[in-house]
């Protein structure tokens, strides 16, 4: 991986050629009192270096004369290590990670001023850590000072993630690879939950399950805190609590998938518990999968990334209207946003290093970002019928009947030269495939 780390480095000088980008490690998350939470790196940061310790800076000075990469790192501290575990240290850092040069951390305020001095700008994102900020917001006043009377220096600040966002938008070969994993691991624990799923367990077994699975196969864990919502629980979208008893004829929604070396999954499926749907279910449930199939095609090379949400959004109004949960003219629902207290997300997202992975939606006010391959996208049509709904003062009231009924499909979409792979294909969504004959 390190090649690919170094090619990444690569282009991402190419394009800020003249400036400074510097990349702050992740802090560590406290879970409570003095217990830490297992650490997790900053993605760009993990994106640029692999490293993978807090307390750490990257520089990235392309018009240095001599240090391109830099890194400063905790130094080696036997002590420390006893009780946090083994540091990479600044010898090793710079065999195994590929950098010009690594300081100890502690020596960042000597030596950062000659890698922002000689640019013209300097590329970073302002974080949580308002220390770093400002101390990084010090060099740069320092160095604005001298501007007028050297003529050069860094006259502007400006956010990384519009030169290095763009690039991981579009993954690698060696990132599909991770993605696959991911997604392979998390097929098989869906189809464990499937197996396990019954009355009288609860909600907590199956995720306990899957995610006994997600370590098992290898993933880091979850990608993201599991949802497994029976019956009502369905109709709460990051329903998290997964403490529910499952009963008779409920509808089990799952949206879990597994991280696999910081890559990520994210997978829904909805299935009746016993094998059959009541009738209401099963018209809900048909709706949302057409309203999921015809997204999923207009996922395209060069189609508008906003065609696939409105492709979903019209098969599942023009459904309600059919059903009589909503009245009106397709278009004028869906203009005014009739539609929202039975679907009020949007249809997906990108997918990569982070689940709700970076990348633009829009080029700009008018403008939607077209599809390229190598984009990973998730679509996720659902249906939410609260127990409480509340409608517009022109619409119907909602029959009892589809009263706490919550759907949602979604599946990873890698958008490809001439067309798409569903990467999540194998988890079974088909009616013949969810159901009891």
């Amino acid at each position: 991986m390190q090649a690919e780390y170094r090619q990444r480095r690569q282009k991402l000088m190419e394009t800020i050629r003249t400036g400074t980008a510097i990349f702050r490690s992740a802090p560590m998350a406290v879970m409570h009192g003095d217990v830490e939470y297992n650490f997790r790196q900053e993605s760009d940061f993990f994106y640029l270096t692999g490293f993978n310790e807090p307390n750490a800076v990257a520089v990235i000075a392309p018009h240095h004369e001599e240090h391109q990469f830099v890194l400063f790192v905790q130094p080696k501290d036997p002590l420390m290590e006893t009780w946090t575990g083994y540091r990479v240290g600044v010898d090793l850092a710079k065999a195994e990670y590929g950098a010009d040069e690594v300081y100890p951390i502690t020596e960042l305020d000597e030596h950062l001023p000659q890698y922002l001095a000689g640019a013209d700008r300097i590329y970073y994102r302002l974080g949580r850590d308002r220390t770093f900020n400002q101390t990084l917001l010090d060099h740069w006043q320092c160095l604005l000072a001298k501007v007028p009377k050297e003529g050069i220096g860094p006259i502007a600040l400006e956010d990384p993630i519009t030169v290095l966002h763009p690039q991981r938008l579009i993954k690698s070969e060696s990132e599909l690879a991770l993605i696959r994993k991911a997604v392979e691991i998390s097929i098989e624990a869906h189809h464990l939950a499937r197996e396990m799923a019954q009355p009288g367990r609860y909600e907590y077994e199956i995720q306990a399950e899957m995610e006994r699975l997600f370590r098992l196969r290898g993933g880091v864990g979850p990608a993201y805190p599991s949802i497994v919502a029976s019956g009502f629980n369905a109709c709460i979208l990051h329903y998290t609590e997964n403490t529910r008893q499952i009963q008779d004829q409920d509808l089990l929604l799952i949206d879990a998938a597994c991280s696999y070396e910081y890559y990520n999954a994210d997978i829904t499926r909805t299935f009746p518990v016993q094998g059959r749907f009541t009738p209401e279910q099963q018209i809900l449930y048909e709706l949302v999968l057409t309203a999921q199939e015809a997204a999923i095609a207009q996922v395209q090379p060069g189609k508008p990334y906003n065609v696939f949400h409105d492709t979903a959004v019209k098969v599942l109004t023009q459904g309600l209207v059919d059903l009589g949960l909503l009245q009106g003219t397709v278009e004028t629902l869906i203009e005014e946003e009739k539609y929202k207290p039975f679907y009020m997300h949007r249809t997906g997202h990108w997918l990569g290093l982070d689940v709700h992975d970076v990348g633009v939606y829009k080029q700009n006010k008018d403008t939607w970002q077209p599809f390229q391959p190598g984009q990973v996208v998730t679509v996720e049509p659902g249906l939410y019928i609260g127990l409480d709904i509340q409608l517009a003062e022109d619409q119907p009231e909602v029959p009892e009947k589809w009263r706490g009924i919550g759907i949602r499909i979604e599946d990873d979409v890698l958008v490809t030269a001439d067309g798409h792979e569903v990467l999540t294909a194998a988890v079974p969504k088909s009616m013949a495939a969810i159901t009891t004959p």
